[in-house]
């Protein structure tokens, strides 16, 4: 069983860790597809073991989610 720490629910979503790291995944892969520069982005491996290494409530942070676009809209988005 997940702690409170590890799940964040709204409406009827419940939200692990490893779905937040799935999402900013997908998104990072896809804004690297037309715009990665090897000199100062992580590669996509790099970034997801960074997101391995990112706590719950940094992972949220990650997201840069907000009034103008959700959490609920990013997951939608990028999950």
């Amino acid at each position: 069983m997940e702690s409170e720490e590890s799940i964040y629910s709204f409406r009827r979503m419940t939200l692990s860790k490893e779905q937040l790291i799935d999402a900013l995944y997908n998104e990072y892969v896809f804004l690297c597809h037309d715009d990665f520069d090897p000199d100062n982005d992580a590669t996509p491996e790099e970034y997801h073991e960074m997101l391995r290494e990112m706590s719950y409530d940094e992972l949220i942070e990650e997201t840069s989610t907000g009034e103008d676009f959700t959490l609920e809209e990013y997951l939608n988005t990028w999950s």
